[in-house]
């Protein structure tokens, strides 16, 4: 259902043909290259210097950036800045510090001229979708699911220091990316959905890094036989493969799109030209795509559900190996082949919500799947979450959610908790079925660390009704019958008109932030000195780290606005010892015994790890690490470059070594590195001191000038602060 072309191709009269050579004067013909372009002011030809039309972010990270930015010297916001509040919605911990967050969002809204969604009101990404994307421009938000390349939208998510520049009237500074041809053909069946085809591509591209850091374009005939709502949910899920961004060619369906929410001029007819050269391609046959599972913990780990059912208990008994491990020894169990029972695998909750899920149709035909159906609840749950409440009216217009809730289905409010583990959280070693973005270990709320551990499947929309109308006996939506047409949606804009508050170029710079008590600054971060002094405070082993293990989601998230108390919680899941050695090592002050000079030496510790920064572009992931005195990380390569931009920007050196082979209680010492750095060096001559001492080599991908000025100055907020 799925080639992958690891050749450059051209599309040439509709079609994919091998291209034969090199080929920049075709490149241009892209629509990625078309907008980058457009969007650029760098003078350097391969280089980008980005200055994007709109930023947007939600409530885990909009504090960090305006408290940076305002340390930075921001007066009012130079370009529409959307601050969303569909994370910390639940007013659950730490008492008021999340509607305090809430209310200061507000106030900077206000004083600096940008628009405020109130929490309920929409998920970050519907609302972007319906009220700001437009064909032709570039997004950047501080949320790795920030896609809106169906409509024509090049849109980026990256850590927050990155909106900050935006903010200061600075560029998103890259290399030119590769771009991938995405090529569809053929037509979904019945009962195939967006989650099955997004599933799919993540599986043949994510643990290849086919598309790391590229730019995926969908051109195409299968396109114009898909729904917006389905387009739109593929796209969402391009982030867990990888790339950077993404964009479709565009159609009428994309234009009556942005008619129905009543933002006609927002259409732009977007069209690769024939010859249009790229660096790799990629062809789906949709007709070909079947409905997908993917176990845990990573949205690649998918199979087909046919393929799943037919050998569950070995497939099952490996992600129990798997979750074992995440277990303290003797803590807690993982079990999911109780799951299976007279030939079947049991789910015990089913969830649809979020970017991914919540859309208008996945919904609305989830009810027409499960019809009169009822759910036993002592066995199986149904939860759906609506993606905004236009979306929610107009299946309550059409009588689908009342249909959803006479069936026992509990339908909530605009909320992006079922996607990082707060609220529904499914019982110690439940087995829930999801159509949200990612199944991550303890994205569903659990704690392993305290001998919790439950499980997250993703499925499309359409298989997890089939699922609830068949008892909680997983099913693919192929297996049912799927009758007729949805139900046309209507878009009403009352509600935002009397919720949400606009004022986009209306900065009121008389009026104050008003700040909790949970609402706390940047502690200062020191310059870089000559010479660098690293204790190794931990080393973790794993293929690939994610932001989750970094930094957790779920109760955190309420404290993303107090560094110093956020900091606390930094690699819990992963090694609980960490906060205390990094410091220690702050509170004991310069190692007087290793005959170094301390008034040319910056010491600070340092995190060894394999694959870092998979996930979330969180920028807590490196922050956290910074504010307890981190100065640097050593990986064998990072897995993003959304994580490796965060070190930078708060002041930490990303090296690389082909080795993971340090110890707890090393010291790292590299000489002249700050010289080094200002050169552009991509080798530093270290010296590791441990048990055993030895030389090694560093390396250190290339930085730009601003870049190398960042971690020289310390981090984000002292090289622009005036």
């Amino acid at each position: 259902m799925i080639k992958l072309k690891n050749y450059a191709v051209k599309y040439v009269d509709g079609k994919l043909v091998k291209a034969q050579q090199s080929d920049a004067v075709n490149k241009k013909k892209t629509i990625a290259y078309k907008i980058m372009q457009a969007h650029n002011i760098s003078k350097i030809d391969g280089k980008l210097n980005i200055k994007f039309d709109e930023i947007t972010s939600h409530d885990i990270t909009y504090v960090g950036i305006i408290q940076t930015a305002k340390a930075s010297g921001l007066e009012k916001f130079p370009l529409p800045y959307t601050l969303t509040n569909c994370h910390n919605s639940l007013c659950a911990v730490g008492g008021t510090i999340n509607e305090d967050d809430h209310v200061f969002g507000l106030s900077a809204a206000r004083k600096y001229g940008g628009a405020f969604v109130p929490p309920h009101i929409a998920v970050i990404h519907q609302y972007m979708r319906e009220m700001r994307a437009f064909g032709g421009a570039m997004i950047l938000g501080s949320d790795s699911h920030t896609r809106y390349g169906a409509l024509g939208t090049m849109a980026v998510g990256e850590g927050g220091p990155e909106l900050v520049k935006q903010l200061l009237d600075k560029t998103y500074d890259i290399d030119m990316p590769e771009i991938v041809a995405v090529y569809l053909k053929g037509k979904l069946r019945k009962g195939v959905g967006p989650h099955d085809v997004a599933l799919a591509l993540c599986k043949e591209t994510f643990k290849k890094g086919f598309v790391k850091n590229k730019v995926l374009e969908f051109i195409g005939s299968g396109i114009k036989n898909l729904s917006m709502d389905i387009r739109l949910g593929i796209d969402v899920m391009t982030t867990e493969t990888t790339c950077l961004s993404s964009v479709w060619e565009t159609d009428e369906k994309v234009k009556e799109y942005f008619a129905i929410h009543g933002r006609e001029n927002a259409y732009k007819e977007l069209r690769a030209e024939d010859g249009a050269y790229y660096d790799n391609g990629i062809v789906i046959d949709l007709s070909k795509v079947e409905p997908m599972i993917a176990l845990p913990f990573h949205p690649s780990n998918a199979y087909t559900i046919k393929e799943f059912l037919f050998r569950p208990y070995e497939l099952l008994k490996e992600c129990e190996e798997a979750g074992k491990k995440l277990l303290p020894e003797g803590k807690g169990e993982f079990k999911l082949t109780d799951k299976i029972k007279d030939g079947k695998v049991y789910a015990t909750q089913g969830v649809i919500a979020g970017c991914a899920g919540g859309m208008y149709e996945n919904i609305a035909v989830s009810s027409d799947i499960l019809g009169d159906t009822a759910i036993n609840n002592d066995d199986f749950t149904l939860d759906v979450y609506p993606s905004s409440q236009p979306v929610y009216k107009g299946l309550v217009d059409n009588g689908y959610i009342g249909k959803l809730m006479d069936n026992g289905a509990v339908v909530k409010t605009a909320f992006c908790g079922p996607c990082f583990g707060a609220g529904d959280v499914p019982q110690n070693n439940g087995l829930s079925i999801r159509h949200t973005t990612r199944n991550f270990e303890s994205r569903e709320g659990s704690k392993p660390k305290d001998g919790q551990l439950a499980a997250v499947f993703l499925m499309d929309a359409r298989s997890i009704a089939t699922t609830a109308k068949n008892g909680g006996a997983i099913t693919s939506a192929l297996d049912c019958e799927i009758k007729g047409k949805i139900k046309k949606y209507k878009f009403d804009d009352k509600i935002y008109k009397a919720r949400v508050f606009n004022g986009v170029k209306k900065a009121d710079t008389s009026s104050q932030l008003v700040y909790g008590p949970n609402i706390a600054d940047w502690p200062k971060m020191e310059n870089l000195k000559d010479n660098l002094l690293l204790k190794v405070v931990s080393v973790l082993h794993d293929p690939v780290t994610t932001t989750d293990e970094l930094i957790p989601s779920g109760e955190t998230s309420s404290y993303r606005s107090n560094p110093l108390k956020l900091a606390e919680f930094a690699l819990s899941r992963k090694d609980p010892e960490y906060v205390g050695r990094a410091k220690a090592v702050k509170q004991e002050g310069f190692p007087k015994d290793l005959g170094l000079n301390e008034n040319d030496t910056t010491y600070g510790s340092v995190v060894c790890s394999i694959k870092p920064g998979d996930g979330s572009a969180r920028e807590q992931a490196a922050s956290c690490q910074r504010v307890l005195g981190g100065v640097a990380n050593i990986a064998k390569e990072y897995a993003t470059k959304r994580y490796r931009s965060n070190l930078i920007n708060w002041g930490m050196i990303p090296f690389l070594f082909d080795k993971n082979d340090f110890e707890v209680g090393d010291y790292v010492y590299i000489e002249n590195v700050k010289q080094g750095i200002l050169n552009g060096d991509k080798e530093f001559k270290a010296k590791v001191i441990g048990k055993t001492n030895r030389n090694i080599t560093l390396k250190l991908d290339a930085l730009t000038d601003a870049e190398k000025q960042i971690i020289v100055k310390g981090c984000l907020i002292n090289y622009y602060k005036k």
